[in-house]
Protein backbone atom coordinates (compact mmCIF):
# COMPACT_ATOMS: atom_id res chain seq x y z
CA UNK A 1 0.00 0.00 0.00
CA UNK A 2 1.51 3.34 -1.18
CA UNK A 3 2.30 5.65 2.07
CA UNK A 4 -0.40 8.83 2.45
CA UNK A 5 1.39 12.20 1.27
CA UNK A 6 0.72 14.78 4.35
CA UNK A 7 2.20 18.23 4.58
CA UNK A 8 3.06 18.95 8.03
CA UNK A 9 3.45 22.11 9.65
CA UNK A 10 5.82 22.55 12.83
CA UNK A 11 8.56 24.43 14.43
CA UNK A 12 11.85 22.95 15.37
CA UNK A 13 11.58 21.80 18.87
CA UNK A 14 13.98 19.19 20.58
CA UNK A 15 10.62 17.34 20.81
CA UNK A 16 9.94 17.72 17.12
CA UNK A 17 13.49 17.66 15.71
CA UNK A 18 13.21 14.08 15.47
CA UNK A 19 10.57 14.07 12.29
CA UNK A 20 12.61 16.25 10.76
CA UNK A 21 15.81 14.75 10.58
CA UNK A 22 14.32 11.22 9.85
CA UNK A 23 14.84 9.06 13.26
CA UNK A 24 10.87 9.31 13.50
CA UNK A 25 8.06 8.63 10.86
CA UNK A 26 4.72 8.24 10.89
CA UNK A 27 3.41 4.84 10.21
CA UNK A 28 2.11 4.83 6.83
CA UNK A 29 2.47 8.62 6.57
CA UNK A 30 5.17 9.97 4.11
CA UNK A 31 5.22 13.44 5.47
CA UNK A 32 6.45 16.54 4.43
CA UNK A 33 7.85 18.66 7.02
CA UNK A 34 7.27 22.27 6.75
CA UNK A 35 8.88 25.21 9.41
CA UNK A 36 9.19 29.03 9.66
CA UNK A 37 11.22 31.65 11.19
CA UNK A 38 8.36 32.36 13.53
CA UNK A 39 6.01 29.70 14.97
CA UNK A 40 2.96 32.38 14.54
CA UNK A 41 3.23 32.18 10.87
CA UNK A 42 2.43 28.44 11.09
CA UNK A 43 -0.92 29.27 12.79
CA UNK A 44 -1.78 31.77 10.03
CA UNK A 45 -0.86 29.66 6.73
CA UNK A 46 -3.24 26.53 8.87
CA UNK A 47 -5.87 28.64 9.78
CA UNK A 48 -5.98 31.19 6.65
CA UNK A 49 -5.29 28.89 3.96
CA UNK A 50 -5.65 25.62 5.16
CA UNK A 51 -1.80 24.74 3.68
CA UNK A 52 -1.42 21.61 5.97
CA UNK A 53 -3.06 18.27 6.66
CA UNK A 54 -1.68 18.69 10.20
CA UNK A 55 -0.35 21.43 12.19
CA UNK A 56 1.04 22.93 15.07
CA UNK A 57 -1.57 25.49 16.84
CA UNK A 58 -1.78 27.65 19.90
CA UNK A 59 -4.30 26.66 22.25
CA UNK A 60 -6.28 29.75 21.66
CA UNK A 61 -6.47 29.97 18.14
CA UNK A 62 -7.35 26.29 17.85
CA UNK A 63 -9.91 27.51 20.76
CA UNK A 64 -11.55 30.03 18.63
CA UNK A 65 -11.83 28.17 15.62
CA UNK A 66 -14.37 25.52 17.99
CA UNK A 67 -16.75 28.68 17.99
CA UNK A 68 -17.31 28.39 14.25
CA UNK A 69 -20.05 27.12 12.71
CA UNK A 70 -18.15 24.26 11.14
CA UNK A 71 -15.17 23.41 13.12
CA UNK A 72 -12.22 23.27 10.85
CA UNK A 73 -9.85 21.45 12.48
CA UNK A 74 -9.73 18.82 15.92
CA UNK A 75 -6.92 18.33 18.38
CA UNK A 76 -4.50 15.14 19.26
CA UNK A 77 -3.55 15.33 22.96
CA UNK A 78 -0.05 15.88 21.81
CA UNK A 79 1.99 19.64 23.44
CA UNK A 80 4.50 20.65 21.76
CA UNK A 81 5.14 23.98 23.40
CA UNK A 82 4.81 24.68 27.06
CA UNK A 83 6.32 27.60 29.80
CA UNK A 84 5.79 28.74 32.28
CA UNK A 85 4.22 32.66 32.01
CA UNK A 86 5.17 34.71 35.28
CA UNK A 87 8.74 35.23 33.21
CA UNK A 88 6.34 37.18 30.37
CA UNK A 89 5.43 39.90 32.09
CA UNK A 90 7.57 43.38 32.11
CA UNK A 91 7.27 46.77 33.34
CA UNK A 92 8.85 49.94 32.78
CA UNK A 93 11.49 50.78 35.63
CA UNK A 94 9.73 54.09 36.11
CA UNK A 95 6.25 52.79 36.03
CA UNK A 96 5.84 52.48 39.57
CA UNK A 97 5.02 48.59 39.45
CA UNK A 98 6.87 46.63 42.26
CA UNK A 99 4.22 44.02 42.94
CA UNK A 100 1.40 42.28 40.35
CA UNK A 101 -1.48 44.88 41.97
CA UNK A 102 0.22 47.64 40.67
CA UNK A 103 -1.17 47.05 37.59
CA UNK A 104 -4.06 47.52 38.65
CA UNK A 105 -5.35 51.28 36.10
CA UNK A 106 -1.69 50.93 33.98
CA UNK A 107 -1.85 50.27 30.27
CA UNK A 108 -0.19 47.06 29.45
CA UNK A 109 0.74 46.14 26.04
CA UNK A 110 0.16 42.70 24.42
CA UNK A 111 1.49 40.57 21.94
CA UNK A 112 -0.33 40.13 18.70
CA UNK A 113 -3.77 39.44 19.75
CA UNK A 114 -5.77 40.09 22.87
CA UNK A 115 -5.25 36.80 24.38
CA UNK A 116 -2.48 35.39 22.64
CA UNK A 117 -1.51 31.85 24.57
CA UNK A 118 1.45 33.48 27.11
CA UNK A 119 -1.05 35.95 27.48
CA UNK A 120 -4.16 33.86 28.26
CA UNK A 121 -1.68 32.04 31.14
CA UNK A 122 -0.05 35.53 32.20
CA UNK A 123 -3.35 36.89 33.06
CA UNK A 124 -4.76 33.72 34.50
CA UNK A 125 -2.24 33.82 36.79
CA UNK A 126 -2.23 37.15 37.55
CA UNK A 127 -6.15 36.52 38.75
CA UNK A 128 -5.91 33.09 40.38
CA UNK A 129 -2.85 34.30 42.47
CA UNK A 130 -2.60 37.88 43.13
CA UNK A 131 -6.77 39.38 42.27
CA UNK A 132 -5.59 41.33 39.26
CA UNK A 133 -8.50 41.09 36.51
CA UNK A 134 -7.94 42.17 32.92
CA UNK A 135 -10.59 44.79 32.90
CA UNK A 136 -8.76 46.55 35.78
CA UNK A 137 -6.26 47.84 32.96
CA UNK A 138 -6.21 49.63 29.33
CA UNK A 139 -4.45 46.98 26.89
CA UNK A 140 -2.27 47.69 23.99
CA UNK A 141 -2.22 45.27 20.65
CA UNK A 142 0.51 45.27 18.92
CA UNK A 143 4.32 43.79 17.86
CA UNK A 144 7.03 43.35 20.50
CA UNK A 145 10.31 44.59 18.63
CA UNK A 146 8.40 45.35 15.15
CA UNK A 147 4.99 47.21 14.39
CA UNK A 148 2.27 44.81 14.03
CA UNK A 149 -1.44 44.77 13.33
CA UNK A 150 -3.63 42.45 15.42
CA UNK A 151 -3.72 39.11 13.90
CA UNK A 152 -7.08 39.16 11.69
CA UNK A 153 -6.80 35.33 10.91
CA UNK A 154 -8.83 33.90 13.89
CA UNK A 155 -11.71 36.53 15.26
CA UNK A 156 -10.32 39.76 17.52
CA UNK A 157 -12.22 38.89 21.05
CA UNK A 158 -12.28 40.83 23.93
CA UNK A 159 -14.86 41.16 26.48
CA UNK A 160 -17.02 44.75 26.97
CA UNK A 161 -15.56 45.72 29.86
CA UNK A 162 -12.20 45.51 28.56
CA UNK A 163 -10.49 48.07 26.67
CA UNK A 164 -8.13 47.26 24.02
CA UNK A 165 -6.53 48.95 21.14
CA UNK A 166 -4.25 48.95 18.14
CA UNK A 167 -0.99 50.00 18.97
CA UNK A 168 -0.32 53.47 16.85
CA UNK A 169 0.84 53.04 13.59
CA UNK A 170 4.48 52.53 12.94
CA UNK A 171 4.99 51.53 16.64
CA UNK A 172 6.19 48.55 18.16
CA UNK A 173 5.35 47.66 21.90
CA UNK A 174 9.26 47.15 23.22
CA UNK A 175 10.45 50.37 22.39
CA UNK A 176 6.80 51.87 24.07
CA UNK A 177 7.57 50.21 27.05
CA UNK A 178 11.07 51.57 27.32
CA UNK A 179 9.99 54.87 26.40
CA UNK A 180 6.91 54.51 29.43
CA UNK A 181 4.17 55.38 26.56
CA UNK A 182 2.48 51.76 27.76
CA UNK A 183 3.71 50.72 31.73
CA UNK A 184 3.66 46.61 31.25
CA UNK A 185 3.73 44.56 28.81
CA UNK A 186 2.68 40.56 28.01
CA UNK A 187 4.75 39.03 25.23
CA UNK A 188 5.80 35.26 24.66
CA UNK A 189 9.12 36.08 23.40
CA UNK A 190 11.43 38.96 25.26
CA UNK A 191 11.78 42.49 23.95
CA UNK A 192 14.96 43.75 22.62
CA UNK A 193 15.08 45.89 25.94
CA UNK A 194 15.19 43.09 28.07
CA UNK A 195 17.45 41.30 26.04
CA UNK A 196 20.32 44.39 25.82
CA UNK A 197 19.65 45.07 29.25
CA UNK A 198 17.97 48.34 29.13
CA UNK A 199 17.78 50.09 32.72
CA UNK A 200 14.05 51.02 31.48
CA UNK A 201 12.92 48.07 31.38
CA UNK A 202 12.63 45.01 34.12
CA UNK A 203 10.40 41.70 34.38
CA UNK A 204 7.94 42.16 36.79
CA UNK A 205 9.07 38.52 38.70
CA UNK A 206 12.77 38.97 38.86
CA UNK A 207 13.41 35.70 40.63
CA UNK A 208 10.90 34.29 37.66
CA UNK A 209 12.59 30.89 37.65
CA UNK A 210 12.10 30.29 41.63
CA UNK A 211 8.42 31.66 41.47
CA UNK A 212 7.97 29.47 38.41
CA UNK A 213 9.09 26.09 40.33
CA UNK A 214 7.66 26.76 43.15
CA UNK A 215 4.35 27.80 41.27
CA UNK A 216 4.39 24.11 39.66
CA UNK A 217 5.13 22.30 43.07
CA UNK A 218 2.05 24.19 44.80
CA UNK A 219 -0.81 23.94 41.53
CA UNK A 220 0.86 20.85 39.86
CA UNK A 221 0.10 23.42 36.72
CA UNK A 222 2.63 23.40 33.51
CA UNK A 223 0.84 25.42 31.22
CA UNK A 224 0.31 24.38 27.61
CA UNK A 225 0.93 26.98 24.73
CA UNK A 226 0.54 25.13 21.67
CA UNK A 227 -1.52 21.51 20.77
CA UNK A 228 -1.27 19.61 17.43
CA UNK A 229 -4.72 19.69 15.04
CA UNK A 230 -5.70 17.53 12.30
CA UNK A 231 -7.92 18.55 9.12
CA UNK A 232 -10.98 17.24 9.94
CA UNK A 233 -12.30 15.78 6.70
CA UNK A 234 -8.99 14.33 6.62
CA UNK A 235 -9.47 12.07 10.02
CA UNK A 236 -13.40 11.06 8.59
CA UNK A 237 -11.27 10.10 5.22
CA UNK A 238 -8.55 8.17 6.95
CA UNK A 239 -9.73 5.86 9.75
CA UNK A 240 -7.21 5.10 12.61
CA UNK A 241 -4.63 7.92 11.25
CA UNK A 242 -5.17 10.11 14.58
CA UNK A 243 -3.77 7.26 16.51
CA UNK A 244 -0.79 6.62 14.20
CA UNK A 245 0.22 10.53 14.00
CA UNK A 246 0.06 10.31 17.62
CA UNK A 247 2.17 7.32 18.10
CA UNK A 248 4.79 9.52 15.83
CA UNK A 249 4.38 12.24 17.89
CA UNK A 250 4.83 10.53 21.32
CA UNK A 251 7.88 8.73 19.64
CA UNK A 252 9.68 12.02 18.99
CA UNK A 253 9.68 13.81 22.18
CA UNK A 254 10.95 10.43 23.89
CA UNK A 255 14.10 9.81 21.19
CA UNK A 256 14.77 13.92 22.27
CA UNK A 257 14.51 12.61 26.54
CA UNK A 258 16.70 9.83 25.31
CA UNK A 259 19.34 12.49 23.57
CA UNK A 260 18.53 14.44 27.21
CA UNK A 261 19.78 10.97 29.08
CA UNK A 262 22.57 10.33 26.83
CA UNK A 263 24.42 13.80 26.60
CA UNK A 264 24.58 13.59 30.74
CA UNK A 265 27.07 11.08 30.12
CA UNK A 266 29.40 13.28 28.68
CA UNK A 267 27.75 16.36 30.87
CA UNK A 268 26.39 17.62 27.65
CA UNK A 269 29.15 18.29 25.49
CA UNK A 270 27.44 17.96 22.11
CA UNK A 271 24.21 18.90 20.94
CA UNK A 272 23.47 21.29 24.24
CA UNK A 273 26.29 23.75 22.38
CA UNK A 274 28.27 23.87 25.19
CA UNK A 275 25.69 25.85 27.62
CA UNK A 276 27.30 26.66 31.10
CA UNK A 277 25.91 24.01 33.70
CA UNK A 278 23.26 22.57 30.95
CA UNK A 279 23.64 18.96 33.06
CA UNK A 280 23.07 21.23 36.71
CA UNK A 281 20.11 22.45 34.69
CA UNK A 282 18.81 19.06 33.44
CA UNK A 283 19.25 17.22 37.12
CA UNK A 284 17.07 19.89 38.75
CA UNK A 285 14.12 19.85 36.11
CA UNK A 286 14.24 16.13 36.53
CA UNK A 287 14.29 16.30 40.00
CA UNK A 288 10.87 18.59 39.63
CA UNK A 289 9.26 17.17 36.20
CA UNK A 290 10.29 13.32 35.91
CA UNK A 291 11.67 11.62 33.36
CA UNK A 292 9.07 12.88 31.04
CA UNK A 293 8.98 16.64 30.62
CA UNK A 294 6.52 17.07 28.22
CA UNK A 295 3.99 14.33 29.10
CA UNK A 296 1.61 14.10 26.04
CA UNK A 297 -2.19 13.04 26.03
CA UNK A 298 -4.89 13.73 28.19
CA UNK A 299 -5.05 11.79 31.52
CA UNK A 300 -0.97 13.59 32.80
CA UNK A 301 -2.30 17.01 31.23
CA UNK A 302 -5.76 17.18 32.87
CA UNK A 303 -5.06 19.61 35.49
CA UNK A 304 -3.19 21.90 32.87
CA UNK A 305 -5.65 22.19 30.19
CA UNK A 306 -8.86 22.67 32.15
CA UNK A 307 -6.51 25.61 33.84
CA UNK A 308 -6.30 27.45 30.52
CA UNK A 309 -9.66 26.16 29.45
CA UNK A 310 -11.23 28.12 32.88
CA UNK A 311 -8.89 30.95 31.93
CA UNK A 312 -9.85 31.07 28.09
CA UNK A 313 -13.67 31.27 29.57
CA UNK A 314 -13.23 33.53 32.11
CA UNK A 315 -11.32 36.41 30.08
CA UNK A 316 -14.08 35.76 27.56
CA UNK A 317 -12.48 34.49 24.79
CA UNK A 318 -14.76 30.94 24.66
CA UNK A 319 -18.58 31.45 24.12
CA UNK A 320 -19.58 28.16 26.51
CA UNK A 321 -16.83 26.61 29.47
CA UNK A 322 -15.42 23.59 27.91
CA UNK A 323 -14.38 19.92 29.09
CA UNK A 324 -10.72 18.17 28.01
CA UNK A 325 -12.64 16.11 25.78
CA UNK A 326 -13.93 18.80 23.72
CA UNK A 327 -10.42 19.34 22.02
CA UNK A 328 -9.12 16.16 21.10
CA UNK A 329 -9.96 13.22 18.70
CA UNK A 330 -12.36 10.67 19.87
CA UNK A 331 -9.97 8.05 19.16
CA UNK A 332 -7.77 9.30 21.86
CA UNK A 333 -9.95 10.40 24.67
CA UNK A 334 -8.37 7.47 26.86
CA UNK A 335 -4.70 8.53 26.59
Amino acid sequence: MTDLRLDVGLYRYDNTRPLFDGRVRFEGVEATLHTADVVSDLFERMVRGREFAVAELGLTFYLRTLDLPDPPFVALPVFPNRQFRHSAIYVNARSGIRAPRDLIGKTIGEFATYGHDAGVVAKGVLSDEYGVRPEQSRWVIGGFDWPMEWFDFVPRLHPAEVEARQAPAGKALGPMLESGEIDALITADPPRGIREDSPEVAQLFPDYVQVEREYYRRTGIRPIMHTVVVRRELLAEQPGLAERLYRGFVEAKEVAMADYRRGRVVNHMGDAGMVPWFSALYDENRRLFGEDWWPYGIERNRLSLEAFLRWHFEQGLSKRPMKAEDLFVPELLGT
